[in-house]
């Protein structure tokens, strides 16, 4: 053959054959033919299988009491109870309360925050989160609550209401156990709760006017059903995001906007017109009030004036009534005849001559004439 010729006669790992060399080494150190059991991959061969296999049999022995058919149950055992023990013990975050169970039957005491242990399977826990979550309600035309903000006002207009209600859990053994899905309870308290209160007001409130009286009322509301509930939730506060019409009337709610404003505008400027009018005729009546009191008192001068000279003159006509009484004819009779129109003819004069009348000069205006009476 073809490897006689290179190896001596030998066969392909140099053992065997003719030649009297002795056996030489194989491709992994030497011959196919060693004895079984010999400890195999010593000298850089391939690992025998069957010896490693009997190994590890002879050391599990010697650590398992009773050998390979008595540890298999000890095993198990061990696996039991690791699985027993990694469900029997529990951990409660700071910001979590644990509800144990015995049965079926939740315990009086309430697990706090740290490492718990409780026995498994006849006793399970419930975790609650007790601080403060938060529940949207309502959203934008294209989320998938958008159908549930659209409320009706209580003058009959459609508004879109978007708020927020943030709660925590007071009483993690009501909250599990006398409400069935206590989150869902209250979304839907809360919404009927928004609407009831949207529903008794005009939609001008929760646009703009009274939004926070009206998260009061709604917050009131919704604490109110879930006590009688006894769901053991604690509402905090009530936020009212948004609220805007539907997208369908978003238009004329604009229009009726500006002509609210419009209107505002138009009053602002009749109160300001009427404040000015209201002015000038204020000061228009303290002029007339000054003038008339001005008036008053020359009057009641000019007559207590009068009604003293009279009495001055009667006193003097008391001294000399001929002479004052003459005296008082003269000046009313000068004063009198002062004022009219009079034209004297001295008959004495042109005797059987026709006087002549001018009456155009008569008419004329003449001048003031003074003179005393004789």
């Amino acid at each position: 053959m073809p490897w006689s010729n290179q190896n001596g006669g030998g066969g392909p790992w140099g053992g065997g054959g003719g030649g009297g060399g002795g056996p030489k080494p194989g491709p992994w150190g030497q011959g196919p033919n060693r004895p079984r059991g010999g400890g195999g991959g010593r000298n850089g061969g391939p690992p025998d299988l069957e010896d490693i296999f009997r190994r590890g049999q002879d050391q599990l022995k010697n650590v398992v009491p009773g050998g390979i058919n008595g540890g298999v149950f000890v095993i198990i055992g061990l696996i039991v109870i690791g699985f027993l023990l990694m469900n029997s013990i529990y951990t409660v975050q700071p910001d979590e309360r644990g509800v144990e169970m015995r049965f079926g039957k939740p315990k009086e005491e309430i697990s706090m925050p740290g490492l718990h242990f409780h026995f498994w399977p006849f006793e399970t826990v419930e975790i609650v989160k007790v601080t403060e979550q938060q529940l949207n309600i309502g959203g934008r035309a294209n989320s998938s609550q958008a159908g549930a903000g659209l409320m009706l006002s209580g003058d009959q207009n459609i508004v879109n209401v978007q708020f927020s209600v943030l709660f925590s859990v007071t009483d993690p053994k009501s909250y599990l156990f006398n409400v069935e899905e206590p989150a869902n309870t209250l979304q839907q308290v809360s919404e009927s709760a928004m609407r009831e209160v949207v529903g008794r007001r005009p939609a001008q409130d929760i646009f703009r006017d009274n939004r926070q009286a009206i998260a009061a009322d709604v917050k009131s509301t919704i604490q109110a059903t879930m006590d009688a509930y006894g769901a053991g939730i604690s509402v905090n506060t009530v936020a009212i995001e948004d609220a805007a019409p539907p997208r369908e009337v978003a238009d004329a709610f604009d229009e009726v906007q500006r002509a609210e404003q419009d209107e505002d505008r138009f009053v602002e400027e009749a109160n300001q017109y009427a404040n000015q009018v209201l002015g000038r005729a204020r000061g228009q009546a303290a002029q007339n009030r000054e003038e008339a009191a001005a008036y008053k008192d020359r009057v009641v001068k000019e007559a207590q004036g009068e009604a003293q000279r009279f009495v001055s003159v009667y006193q003097e006509y008391e001294k000399a009534p001929d002479v004052t009484r003459r005296r008082l004819y003269i000046e009313t009779m000068q004063d009198v005849l002062g004022r009219s129109k009079k034209i004297i003819l001295d008959d004495r004069n042109g005797q059987g001559v026709l006087p002549y009348l001018p009456l155009n000069e008569i008419a004329r205006p003449q001048p003031a004439q003074t003179g005393g009476a004789q």
